[in-house]
């Protein structure tokens, strides 16, 4: 079963190298596969390079979804992440 979420970049900068490091080693931690999507851009949250092809600026609005055992909790953990700024707000 997919379990999604919403969330919105709210650092200034928007996602760019710190951020996706963050994204990528918060994703890491959890074994259910996570894909972030803006429009139709989808990526997967291990990958850097796929989450900077996303181009989400300060006020995107990014899907999240997760799938695996421990997809509620990866999903939570992503979204306060994302919904603190990644500590540079």
């Amino acid at each position: 079963m997919v379990h999604e979420r919403e969330a919105v970049i709210r650092n200034r900068e928007g996602l760019h190298f710190r951020p996706i490091r963050r994204l990528v080693d918060t994703a890491s931690r959890f074994l259910s596969r996570v894909t972030l999507q803006v429009e139709d851009r989808k990526a997967d949250a291990r990958s850097p390079m796929e989450l900077l092809m996303l181009v989400a600026t300060c006020g995107t609005r990014l899907r999240i979804m997760a799938e695996g055992d421990d997809a509620e909790q990866a999903l939570g953990a992503l979204v306060g992440l994302i919904e603190d700024g990644f500590g540079e707000s």
